[in-house]
């Protein structure tokens, strides 16, 4: 047990010390930053499926998987408690009507553990939620440099969490998380003489915003063999809309511009936003609700399908206004499975490997000129068994594209890489013997 929280914690603290940015999409400029969590690793190797649900895995989108049956390898007295920690690296190509670049970025994504109570499940965890990370510039029809935009931050979640098994097919439970975090962002405005010329001193926006509230998520999870062979399983989540609260400051410098683009600050005057109402704001979270169905068989292989919507049309920043960014509903359709060639299989370790696959398609809830956002990403993914009770190191890489080259947008084509470790032990045990 001490080694595997050992393994747990180096593994947390290595991801973290090498993570500088959660993401380096610019499409993070918007709203609060891109949405960071997406599910587990097992979750995203399946285009982001997270209806099925064990004993030996962690869902983190569904409370409901926190109450499992017990396992009957362990004499159907108990079942694991289950700890995860997983990060990604993400690989960007950026590509407009007239120009590309590259993108790299690194982050941790979760840690969690769920512990069983008899028919009760108990968890809680870490997570980033939503990530800004940007670099813009905007150029005139001479090519010259308008305006530089960049921006960092996002934010995270703690969380924790019951689930409750009804009876032995159905489970309910439900999530209590506290969101916190901060966005800081800075626009410079370059500005030319009649010939062309750079002036030397040009002005910088600065903004900050610390954001903190309370939401709730519930979950519900069905699973039910049928003629003893395969089973039928569906989930169904919702999370009601609730409040951010963003207490802001804004700044403007007066800045000079180094030969290698560093900006060395001469003067700086604090903006008074509160004598327009804007030192302290309420961002609404948007409700979400999501139901999948799937049908497998136990220890063998696994399909579903899950559709997801968000109110994302409900989302209003009062700080940060546009004329060329609205919000609509955003929708989620995601395809997915697994298979298992021998789960006990002793001649053989690929046997035991869990293979898994899926795809997405998302409406992300952005128009901007006019223009709906969207993505669409392959993923495919190994469990590979590590240790003894089930453990094992899962793998996950996800391929696709998000945005337009039309209407002056960006392009992103993405190769995400990622990794996490779900590793079990028991806690609880009945004495045999006295």
């Amino acid at each position: 047990m001490i080694k595997k929280l050992v393994i747990v914690f180096i593994a947390f603290f290595a991801i973290q010390s090498y993570a500088q940015q959660g993401t380096a999409s610019p499409y993070s400029f918007y709203g609060i930053g891109s949405l960071k969590f997406k599910g587990t690793v097992e979750n995203r190797s399946m285009g982001g499926l997270s209806i099925y649900t064990d004993s030996i895995h962690v869902n983190l989108r569904n409370p409901a998987s926190y109450a499992t049956p017990n396992l009957s390898s362990f004499g159907g007295e108990s079942r694991p408690v289950k700890f995860t920690v997983g990060g990604s690296h993400s690989s960007l190509n950026l590509k407009s009507s007239s120009s590309s670049d590259k993108a790299t970025s690194t982050s941790f994504d979760y840690i969690a553990l769920s512990i069983p109570m008899g028919k009760f499940g108990f968890g809680f965890g870490l997570m980033p939620y939503t990530s800004v990370g940007y670099k813009l510039e905007s150029v005139n029809s001479d090519g010259d440099l308008l305006n530089r935009f960049r921006g960092q931050g996002g934010l995270n979640k703690v969380y924790l969490g019951m689930g409750y098994m009804l009876t032995k097919d159905l489970s309910i439970g439900v999530d209590a998380s506290y969101n916190f975090g901060n966005i800081t962002n800075s626009t410079v405005e370059y500005i030319y003489d009649s010939e062309g010329v750079p002036l030397l001193y040009n002005s910088r926006e600065n903004n900050r915003s610390d954001l903190s509230g309370l939401n709730v998520n519930f979950g519900l999870t069905y699973k039910k063999l049928l003629k003893d062979k395969y089973e039928f399983v569906t989930g169904i989540t919702y999370t009601p809309k609730s409040n951010l609260t963003s207490n802001n400051t804004r700044s403007f410098s007066t800045i000079t511009t180094g030969a290698s683009g560093q900006e060395f600050v001469l003067n700086t005057v604090e903006t008074d936003l509160n004598a327009v109402g804007l030192q302290q704001t309420d961002l609404t979270l948007p409700s979400k609700f999501s139901i999948g169905v799937g049908i497998g068989k136990p220890r063998k292989w696994f399909v579903g399908s899950e559709y997801t919507a968000q109110q994302t049309s409900k989302f209003f920043n009062p700080l940060y206004s546009s004329t060329t960014t609205n919000y609509e509903d955003a929708s989620t359709i995601s395809l997915g499975g697994f298979y298992i060639p021998q789960y006990n299989s002793f001649t053989s370790y690929f046997k035991r490997v869990v293979y898994r696959a899926g795809l997405h398609f998302e409406k992300t809830g952005l128009i901007i000129n006019n223009e709906s956002i969207k993505e669409f990403g392959m993923s495919f993914g190994l469990g590979l068994p590590v240790g003894d009770i089930f453990s094992n190191a899962n793998l996950g890489v996800e391929i696709g594209k998000r945005g337009t080259t039309s209407s002056n947008l960006i392009q992103e084509n993405f190769i995400n890489f990622q990794l996490s470790l779900s590793l079990n032990d028991r806690w609880f045990q009945k004495r045999k013997y006295d």
